[in-house]
């Protein structure tokens, strides 16, 4: 879709590095003159507001490292740590320290809230599907990392969350001891991350280690990322096919342009969450120093783990448990092939819409269950069956419902080109 380069080197300067290294003619063609559809809508802003998002991440996160302890030893104050007591710190005697640490925090859950937005709009418009199937999967990749990464940074405080979250998660890796038998893969796994036999100082200094190293891995994989989408280009709303110049505009101005608005759009929100609400997607019980010996009445991860972790604490069985939570993330990877439809965008697919509608309620769904006690109960009925149901559901709707309504649905008529939907029958000119 890229077509032949178009950059052309103004001076001796341009030339010589041109001839050498070409950044400037990539940075040209990728940013500047690279055709993308002129249907764009706002839901395509996401990829730019992540783009930010990373930013601000890696750039409070390398700030926040200057002054953090990695170390659970006793601090100062009886019953705290080293690590407890560096982030009050960094809260009370650091210079706008407060703000990073709040940035950073806060800037994790809306991370999470543009990827969601973000992975929800490709499975509506089927930007999974042929020829974007490496796009997707990288998709995957990134998401995974996020999940990673947001995990041993909500330990690295070492409140009782913290502890008993590591704790609680760190400990399923010993079920996958019922698979490999007498070689106890599962518990050698615990014991590493660990550094020891259980949750402790050694455990949080690796972390930390994995949380500082995991950005820049996200970061190179979101340019292989951006890579895999310059090859076939963006997908669309209509999900139909570039089918010449006059469905296109260079992505600057007019992406540029666009992008960067509701970048501020965001920025706006984010900075409302932060100055004006820091601790509403936190958890009070992180404000206490980590005690092995008090476990909260309640562990719950944040926010955006929520429905993985109804579908995990559903399954009486811990390997079960397990081998759900994992399948739940490898699914996505196999979407591109288990949507048999030829047709990409739901636009044109009444009924995959209805059940793609059901399926974002479905993970809403279980994102509440995730957040109540095990033995919740609501008009009567325990959450943790619901938890169950919506589990089911989650599952058939990749494995059942994908396959089953691409071969039985009648699409709507496809429009004849980007062009002639989004200008009618006026002649459209290729944009300069």
């Amino acid at each position: 879709m890229h077509g032949p380069s178009t950059y052309v080197p103004q001076t001796g300067i341009t030339r010589w590095l041109d001839s050498r290294l070409p950044i400037l003619r990539f940075s040209h063609d990728t940013m500047m003159t690279f055709p993308t559809p002129r249907n764009l809508n706002f839901w395509y802003a996401f990829g730019a507001i992540l783009t930010f998002c990373l930013g601000v991440q890696i750039v409070t996160g390398i700030v926040l490292a200057m002054h953090f302890d990695p170390s659970g030893a006793v601090g100062a104050v009886p019953g705290s740590s080293n690590a407890f007591d560096s982030v009050e710190s960094i809260m009370r005697d650091v210079n706008y320290g407060w703000m990073m640490r709040y940035i950073h925090a806060n800037g994790a859950s809306m991370f999470f809230l543009a990827v969601y937005i973000h992975m929800f709009r490709g499975l509506y418009y089927g930007s999974y599907k042929a020829p974007r199937e490496v796009l997707w999967i990288l998709g995957v990749i990134i998401y995974l990392l996020m999940v990673a990464t947001a995990f041993m940074g909500y330990v690295l405080p070492w409140g009782q969350m913290s502890f008993w979250a590591a704790t609680v998660i760190t400990n399923l890796f010993s079920s996958l001891d019922q698979i490999t038998g007498g070689i106890k893969a599962g518990s050698h796994i615990a014991t590493w991350l660990w550094g020891g036999f259980a949750v402790g100082p050694a455990t949080l200094n690796r972390f930390f280690s994995l949380h500082y190293l995991l950005p820049f891995i996200i970061a190179a994989v979101v340019g292989l990322h951006i890579w895999a989408l310059h090859v076939p280009g963006n997908n669309n709303p209509l999900g139909i096919d570039v089918k010449g110049p006059q469905d296109t505009v260079p992505f600057h101005p007019y992406y540029t342009a666009k992008d960067a608005f509701y970048v501020g759009l965001f920025a706006i929100l984010f900075a409302f969450l932060v100055f004006f609400a820091p601790d509403f997607v936190g958890n009070p019980d992180n404000y206490i120093p980590a005690n092995p010996l008090v476990t909260p009445p309640d562990i719950v991860p944040e926010w955006y783990l929520l429905p993985f972790y109804a579908m995990l604490r559903s399954i009486p069985q811990k390997l079960i448990g397990v081998l759900v939570l994992g399948g739940a993330i490898v699914t996505l990877a196999f979407i591109p092939w288990l949507d048999t439809s030829r047709v990409r965008s739901n636009r044109f697919r009444p009924l995959m819409k209805q059940f793609f509608w059901l399926f974002v309620l479905d993970c809403l769904l279980l994102g509440y269950c995730g957040d109540l006690s095990v033995d919740a109960v609501r008009f009567g009925i325990p959450m943790v069956w619901v938890a169950r149901l919506g589990t089911a559901y989650y599952f058939a709707f990749f494995w059942l419902v994908m396959p089953i309504i691409g071969l039985i649905e009648t699409p709507k008529p496809l429009p004849d080109s980007i062009a002639k939907s989004v200008l009618g029958n006026t002649a459209a000119a290729p944009a300069e």
